[in-house]
């Protein structure tokens, strides 16, 4: 029975490097490739952009989301957030294993901030129970988080049952540190970083991150290990770092 799980979480900043200077969403595919995880869960992934298209040259004929999975991972599924006339992007779980169901729910709570978090069922082989992966984009916000998180723990409550093994990644804006009450407290949550390193890891911006964003929790598993990915050349593709984790179930 398969009992590992490497998972990986990333604000891809629409396929820009820092400061939109230029298209990087082909590097971003092969560092991501070179991670070697099972899981990736992404913020900010363009679905459809038909001037960005039409600007530039190497711009994918595919999604961003089906470019990045491409042969790795043979499962993905899409969480439209943003809407505009050029297009519209989100987030997205890509996986090697099969993804049973995928449902997206809109958490915006401005018309100017448009968020949401996307909620899978995945089928790891010899798993009794499905795994469920949620990946969020939280609002800047403190009143407009603190409800996010409210409506986050009402889906887990409600759709999550308490012994399937649950994963929830993502770009929080959560530099206050306060998801954890909810998440963890309320929840029985653990985030990885917090668990192996006494604090939620640093994330932002990639170059010499100060701000704590992004987060990995956990539900179901004991955590191997945890990393960031800052700096050279990460620090080149996003403005966020990437964070990955290793975990093993319960």
């Amino acid at each position: 029975m398969l009992d590992k799980l490497h998972i990986a979480t990333y604000n891809i900043h629409k396929g820009f490097s820092s400061f939109n200077q230029r298209i990087i969403v082909h590097e971003l595919r092969k560092h991501l490739r070179a991670l070697n995880v099972d899981i990736v869960f992404l913020q900010e992934v363009v679905g459809h952009h038909t001037a960005y298209a039409a600007h530039f040259k190497n711009w994918p004929s595919l999604s961003q989301y089906e470019f990045l999975a491409d042969s790795v991972w043979s499962d993905f599924a899409y969480g439209k957030n943003a809407v505009y006339d050029e297009g519209h992007h989100g987030n997205a779980i890509l996986s090697r294993y099969p993804i049973i169901s995928s449902e997206n729910e809109d958490i915006s709570m401005h018309r100017f901030e448009k968020r949401g978090m996307l909620h899978c069922q995945i089928n790891v082989p010899g798993w009794h129970e499905n795994l469920h992966c949620i990946c969020v984009h939280l609002g800047l916000f403190k009143r407009g988080q603190r409800r996010q998180l409210q409506a986050l723990g009402r889906r887990i409550q409600q759709m999550v049952p308490s012994q399937a093994p649950l994963v929830i990644a993502g770009d929080f804006n959560d530099w206050r540190e306060m998801a954890s009450y909810i998440l963890a407290d309320e929840l029985g949550l653990t985030e990885v970083f917090e668990s192996t390193r006494g604090r939620a890891a640093r994330s932002y911006p990639a170059a010499l991150p100060m701000l704590r964003l992004d987060r990995i929790y956990v539900r179901g598993f004991h955590i191997k290990t945890a990393h960031i990915y800052q700096g050279d050349p990460w620090s080149k593709i996003s403005d966020h770092a990437a964070l990955s984790a290793k975990v093993i179930r319960i």
